[in-house]
């Protein structure tokens, strides 16, 4: 009896030592629909080192819904869950928006343009801070999509561009494709629309 009362008192403070499930803040700007793929990848990436939501790890998502303004909000409300990571998977206004609510959780971004020139990080050598991530380069691919498209249709002259005003990097690729259509002496109408 004594024995088993002894086990009995040791048995909670050893499961209040152990550590809880560690959470990764997943903040997205778009909405969930769209992107269950990627995050179906993102999921099975996890697996593949070990981790299996809901069995080892916890993963707290937050979409912005094509929102942006709602970003910083969300990305608060997962430093304020005190997550052990933060995944800013939704483009550069997630990852600024994580950059801006923590300076102490880690956050891993994946971002379509430069993420030093939009201050994300102080060099992609080494990144310093909190932050890191990849970027695909989708704006500075854009122009080869501009060579692409007019050695497929050599004898255009308006190419229609559609940008996302919201995309805090519209701007700075609007003008890059801009300069390099009328270099080529291309006519380049900027269409706005929004995810």
């Amino acid at each position: 009896m004594l024995l088993l009362g002894g086990a009995m008192t040791v048995a909670p403070s050893l499961r209040a030592q152990q550590k809880a499930m560690p959470v990764i803040g997943c903040l997205h700007a778009a909405a969930p629909g769209p992107f269950a793929s990627y995050m179906d990848a993102f999921r099975r990436g996890l697996g593949d080192a070990g981790y299996v939501e809901g069995h080892n790890v916890a993963i707290d998502y937050r979409w912005a819904e094509g929102q942006s303004d709602r970003l910083p909000a969300l990305a608060a409300d997962l430093v304020a869950r005190k997550v052990d990571v933060i995944a800013a998977v939704g483009g550069v206004a997630a990852a600024i928006a994580s950059r801006n609510a923590t300076t102490t959780i880690p956050v891993v971004f994946i971002v379509g343009g430069d993420p030093v020139g939009d201050g994300l990080v102080s060099s992609l050598a080494r990144p310093g801070g909190n932050l890191t991530g990849i970027s695909i380069m989708t704006g500075e691919l854009m122009l080869k999509r501009l060579e692409l498209l007019l050695e497929l249709v050599p004898d255009a002259r308006v190419i229609g561009l559609l940008m996302n005003p919201n995309n805090p990097n519209a701007e700075r690729l609007t003008r890059e494709v801009q300069d390099a259509a009328r270099i080529k002496g291309l006519q380049l109408p900027i269409l706005k629309g929004q995810r």
